[in-house]
């Protein structure tokens, strides 16, 4: 099968063209990809996963070409890193600068300037307009760990509350935080105390305003911790792996508040929610939300290893001098490509492009949704969609069609991630680059793997 677009093919880093089309051209996966799974099989650990084995060998945008020669439209974006689009031009360009100028000398030896202009980045652009401070680290997790840490020294208490449904990352101390256990925790404890799980907001399941979700919330808190025990709450101001759960509205705020009374520091986890992908540069505004700290990384820095915190001034300094940093945290050639991407966000307006994605690819869903009564919910803000799967008459979660149906759009061309407590919602994470043309046809893709399930 081949099925292609008349749209403009876009140069890769390495100058082959990568046409914005999905086409396949041999078995998926094919024999390339085969060979080099079985290569895989024997030098990678098994605990290593992989969702497609379907190995890529150069990609532009919103289009990922394997080793096949098979062109895919690519909907999860390294799960919401490439924002700016697959090797986006300015972002190589700088990467190819600054790799020739200054690889590395770990900046609490001997700094460099793009790491202050991260930070200075950070600081404009994260909601709040208090004095703010800024550590670079290397993920996501790494983020929440240091997060915690300057929380826990500045309020001089342990514990750490979340809530249910969230996800924080694989370190022992984010394993503690994560809701679900299975893939991500099972086997592999004894993990960090003083974690204590909160009731969260989820609309879809719940019913609750966000007035009563909060309350519910609160008084949890109250009661399994007390207050006066907790340095800080993080969350997610749209849960990522647990299925792009929107609070519902006023819940954010009013934990915030309990927070500022009790003095508890807020943590804003926008990993994921972050750096445009809602059409804002982070997710907290859609809220009024002000936290006073947020972690971020993923799409800040198009693909490169960048993470960082960013918090109130007051709260950043509380660690001493020598207690943040990493080898790598805040790497130049990375900084230079975070840089590049803000570059990016605001040449390209790709605040508008998360919204105009919106406006695309909502409606498309909501018409999926009227063909296939098993889709209960479709939510999401911006280039953040998910659509949930569960039984019309129990609504009870249903994953096998999720599973189905996402291995059906990848043997037709269409790469999807699924995500979920439950296992049961496809999440959108596509390039802010991408064409329309390229999402309708992606969702056609997915109605017909969907009525093939």
């Amino acid at each position: 099968m081949t099925d292609t677009l008349s749209a403009p093919s876009s140069l890769s880093s390495e100058g082959a063209a990568v046409a914005q089309e999905r086409r396949i051209v041999t078995a998926v996966p094919g024999p390339a990809s085969q060979a080099m799974h079985e290569r895989r099989l024997a030098v990678v650990s098994a605990g290593v996963g992989t969702s497609f084995p379907l190995y890529i060998d150069r990609a532009h945008d919103a289009i990922v070409v394997d080793v096949d020669g098979n062109h895919f439209i690519d909907l999860g974006g390294g799960i919401g890193v490439m924002g700016a689009g697959h090797t986006n031009d300015a972002v190589v360009a700088a990467v190819q600068e600054q790799v020739a100028k200054l690889t590395h000398t770990l900046f609490t030896v001997t700094p460099y300037e793009p790491y202050v202009r991260v930070a200075e980045l950070l600081v404009q652009h994260t909601p709040g307009d208090h004095a703010k401070k800024v550590v670079l680290v290397n993920s996501g997790a790494e983020a929440l760990e240091n997060a915690v840490k300057i929380a826990r020294k500045h309020t001089g208490r342990a514990g750490v509350a979340v809530l249910d449904h969230g996800y924080h990352g694989r370190t022992n101390l984010t394993m503690a935080m994560n809701f679900k256990a299975m893939p991500y925790n099972l086997g592999f404890g004894p993990f960090a105390s003083n974690i204590y799980h909160a009731p969260s907001s989820y609309p879809f399941h719940d019913g609750l305003s966000g007035e009563a979700a909060a309350a519910r919330t609160i008084s949890y808190l109250e009661k399994r911790v007390g207050a006066a025990d907790l340095a800080c709450l993080v969350a997610e101001p749209i849960q990522g792996e647990g299925g792009f759960i929107v609070p519902a509205e006023g819940y954010l705020v009013a934990l915030q508040q309990w927070c500022t009374e009790n003095g508890v520091v807020f943590i804003a986890d926008e990993v994921q929610s972050g750096v445009a992908r809602t059409g804002a540069y982070y997710a907290s505004e859609h809220f009024g939300l002000v936290p006073d700290m947020v972690t971020t990384a993923k799409g800040i820095a198009g693909g490169m290893v960048l993470a960082g915190v960013v918090g109130r001034a007051e709260i950043m300094d509380s660690a001493h001098a020598g207690g943040l940093g990493g080898t790598y945290g805040g790497n130049p050639v990375a900084c230079a490509a975070a840089i590049a991407v803000f570059d990016q966000i605001e040449q390209r307006d790709l605040l508008g492009r998360a919204r105009h994605i919106e406006s695309v690819l909502k409606p498309l869903l909501l018409e999926l949704q009227q063909k296939h009564p098993r889709i209960g919910d479709v939510r999401g803000i911006g280039a953040m969609l998910a659509i949930e799967f569960v039984d019309p008459d129990t609504h009870e979660p249903d994953a096998d069609i999720v599973n189905r149906a996402v291995a059906a759009a990848a043997q037709q061309g269409v790469l999807l991630l699924n995500a979920g407590t439950y296992g049961n919602v496809i999440r959108f994470l596509p390039a802010l680059t991408i064409s329309d043309e390229l999402l309708r046809e992606a969702i056609s893709v997915l109605d017909d793997a969907l009525w093939a399930g």
